[in-house]
């Protein structure tokens, strides 16, 4: 009898222990019922296929989604000219101005969004950048509700943080979790400006382009990518921190493009070794492996081997530290650049310049060029960056931007400089277009890739994207 009252007293104990911890937990009702009428659901009509999400293999769709959708989707030369992305956006003003991402709009011919109150109204495309992946839309009309902006330099791991948007076209969804990391470089390379949010929260198609909020109903990002083996959430999750996105989009309304800083070097990361061999304590910083035209770093003394570990002041740990920092630093300033050059601290001032516009949705760094059917956009080699990788003349080109599909595949990213395709030999850009022009789809294509001082092959399918 004694030892049941104890066990009874001891379970009593341990319920009473749990309940302070559960009573913790975040109740999001309140936050959720004041800033779901600013959040609303995006659909982006256009021609040709859809960039945003591209066309289902039947062989890899989900059994759920035959059983929601019915009939596999038609693929190929029978797909309908008409595309249709869906996509998530809020109201920063009063009078008619959203934000959603670049990638939800691109190459739309329509755009509609529909609020809460199931009214659907045609937006106009004010302007969109692809590097930041943001786009400004804007609505005819006045006192729309509209979303508080906060800080998202002082977002710690750990802070709780919910996510509206349409994912799988289910409007006005609601997710929550934490912040898993901050800075975190992108897997695309063409949005090397955005330091990104990690965030555990449900994120998948539909929520692109809705707002990361904290727990006062602020918005601390626009939600953006996904990290997934399956195309649907699997605890990775995207968003561009507001203060880049509210930059772009300022700029976006006040210009019609985003103007960025540009320092004028191209970089790869600091291995182990490397550090070693530099006489540096640890790997860090951006280590320079050639120049681009007229470039400022060059005019102040900065060499071809030296490794950037801090700009105006501000540590660089990695190399995709720099970009961000660069981006966001006004064209013709000057700016302080720490380096290390044979064990040795240097400072240089640096003029910055302007970089290249995004033209028609595509990286600066590429403009005009396209991914083709390898999803790769490449550029000619610098004779300077041949020499410092250690190649012959004509031999290679470097991978500036690659399809982040493919690159989850292939494990190819941005940096990489591809020697052949197949048994061929690639000297230059058009070269390597050429070579990639006309693959069957579906077979795998063989790319001999040079990253650092190994090389590999690689095997990339076209089609597959």
């Amino acid at each position: 009898m004694n030892a049941w009252i104890l066990r009874c007293c001891w379970l009593l104990a341990g319920l009473l222990a749990v309940r302070p911890a559960l009573a913790e937990l975040p109740d999001f009702t309140a936050l959720v019922e004041k800033v779901s009428p600013a959040v609303v659901n995006i659909s982006a009509r256009g021609s040709g296929p859809d960039r945003a999400h591209p066309a289902i293999d039947p062989e890899e769709m989900p059994e759920w989604f035959r059983r929601f959708f019915g009939a596999p989707l038609p693929q190929g030369p029978e797909m309908p000219s008409e595309r249709i992305s869906m996509g998530t956006g809020f109201f920063i003003s009063a009078d008619g101005y959203l934000i959603t991402n670049h990638h939800v709009v691109d190459g739309a011919d329509e755009i509609y969004v529909r609020l809460t109150d199931r009214r659907e109204l045609k937006a106009r495309l004010v302007g969109s950048d692809a590097q930041t992946d943001i786009a400004v839309l804007k609505v005819e009309g006045k006192g729309f509700p509209y979303l508080k902006l906060g800080n998202s330099r002082s977002l710690k791991p750990g802070q709780w943080v919910v996510a509206i948007g349409s994912p799988f076209g289910f409007e006005n969804s609601v997710t929550a979790g934490i912040v898993s990391a901050v800075g975190r470089a992108s897997f695309d390379p063409s949005q090397q400006y955005v330091p990104f949010i990690q965030t555990d929260v449900a994120i998948n198609r539909g929520n692109s382009g809705g707002p990361l909020l904290n727990t006062d109903g602020e918005v601390v990002g626009v939600n953006s990518q996904i990290y997934s083996n399956t195309g649907g959430f699997m605890g990775v999750s995207f968003s561009i921190p507001v203060e880049i996105a509210m930059r772009s989009a300022n700029q976006l309304r006040e210009k019609g493009y985003v103007s960025r800083g540009l320092l004028g070097v191209n970089i790869q990361e600091v291995t182990r070794d490397a550090a070693r061999a530099l006489g540096m304590e640890r790997p860090m910083g951006a280590a320079v492996t050639g120049f681009s035209e007229n470039s400022g770093a060059r005019k102040a003394g900065i060499e071809v081997g030296d490794v950037i570990i801090a700009f105006n002041g501000q540590e660089i740990r990695s190399a995709s530290d720099l970009p961000p920092l660069v981006g966001l630093t006004e064209p013709g300033s000057k700016a302080r650049v720490t380096v290390i050059r044979d064990g040795k601290q240097r400072e240089f001032e640096v003029v910055i310049g302007e970089a290249p516009r995004a033209e028609g949705g595509r990286s600066g760094a590429a403009a005009g060029a396209e991914a083709g059917a390898l999803g790769i956009v490449v550029e000619d080699l610098s004779d300077e960056q041949r020499q410092a990788l250690g190649l012959d003349d004509g031999q290679g080109v470097l991978v500036r931007r690659v399809d982040p599909a493919v690159a989850m595949r292939s494990g190819l990213r941005g940096g990489d400089v591809i020697l052949m395709v197949g048994r061929n030999r690639v000297d230059s850009a058009a070269r390597f277009a050429e070579l990639t022009r006309d693959l069957p789809e579906g077979e795998p294509v063989l790319l001999l890739v040079r990253r650092g001082e190994a090389t590999q092959f690689i095997t990339v399918t076209p089609g597959k994207r």
